[in-house]
């Protein structure tokens, strides 16, 4: 409650958005908010250009309002449809992954491989996430040194290896774990392995690829639908993870490394490399042009609120 109180409170001193300012027409009161934002004066070439900007983005959606660009429905239509589903479709796929209902009912999955006690459920599921986070980092280079399509499938594949892996296991040693305790730990293993798979691949490269597909002017719109599909489905896990759990064990881990094939599948036909790839080139991938649409919209903006000229003014300065 006390973090939520001093939150409030702090609203109180918090200035009004100049971008929101922009978009309802305040330019003057934008402005004078920039300028206690930034401490800086009116006559500030950077204070100038940032308000600018905002305004090149006011006159994007305002073109978008008027029925001049893409919209809600438009990326559901014929033009954006493929692009509107690999966001989706990347996002259903890093949930029925499994990672959250590793994450979410961790000391049940690890009793089901015969790690019995509250104790060493509890820690042995907690790896879980330190091993996520390691893993994580490799990412941060492989990205753009091996791609994003790359790590979808390599992930995919070991993700499934290690889920099934796990499932054969469980049907080997349930029946009597304390004479397969080697065994069960070999499952833990292999509940770590899927981690640091998912964490180099579908962990990072499912929230960079859905902002990488879709045009300027529907980059907020086309992420906004696939965090979407990201909720849904991590709903979707979390309510029937359980149930599952305690009908099959083994099922669970067998049904979680089928989606993790088909992600494989999936990552294999479908989705298009975007490592380095321009806004034109995306175009070509998908055989439009609405990327170069937007460009030249955000051109004809920038030339209307003086932004040429004010790079030129910072430049001679």
């Amino acid at each position: 409650i006390i973090p939520g109180v001093i939150l409030a409170v702090g609203t109180l001193w918090l200035p009004p958005s100049p971008r929101l300012l922009v978009l309802r027409g305040k330019k003057d009161k934008a402005l004078q908010t920039l300028m206690k934002l930034r401490d800086r004066d009116e006559s500030d070439p950077l204070v100038r250009l940032e308000l600018a900007e905002m305004q090149v983005e006011a006159k994007m959606a305002s073109e978008l309002g008027s029925g001049h660009g893409n919209g809600w429905r438009d990326l559901f239509g014929p033009s954006l449809i493929k692009r509107t589903m690999i966001g989706v479709g990347v996002m259903f796929f890093q949930q029925w992954s499994g990672i959250n209902a590793l994450l979410y009912y961790g000391p049940s999955l690890m009793r089901s491989i015969g790690l019995e006690g509250d104790t060493i459920s509890l820690v042995m599921s907690g790896f879980v996430n330190i091993m996520q986070l390691v893993a994580v980092i490799p990412a941060f280079f492989l990205l753009d040194s091996v791609g994003r399509k790359p790590l979808l499938k390599f992930g995919a594949l070991l993700m499934s290896f290690s889920h099934i892996a796990v499932a054969i296991i469980i049907l080997w040693g349930s029946g009597d774990w304390p004479t397969h305790r080697t065994i069960a730990w070999v499952a833990v293993g292999m509940i770590y392995l899927f981690t640091a798979a998912y964490g180099v691949s579908f962990g990072p490269v499912a929230w960079i690829l859905p902002t990488e597909v879709f045009p300027l002017s529907l980059r907020s719109k086309g992420a906004a639908v696939s965090t979407a599909s990201n909720w849904f489905n991590n709903f979707l896990i979390g309510l029937i993870t359980p149930s599952l759990v305690y009908i099959s064990p083994a099922g669970t881990f067998f049904l979680l490394g089928f989606a993790c094939a088909c992600a494989f599948v999936w990552s294999l036909l479908v989705v298009p490399e975007t490592k380095g790839v321009s806004l034109e080139e995306i175009d070509l991938l998908f055989s439009s042009s609405l990327g170069r649409a937007d460009l030249e919209r955000r051109k004809r903006a920038q030339e209307e609120v003086g932004i040429p000229s004010l790079l030129r003014d910072i430049t001679e300065s």
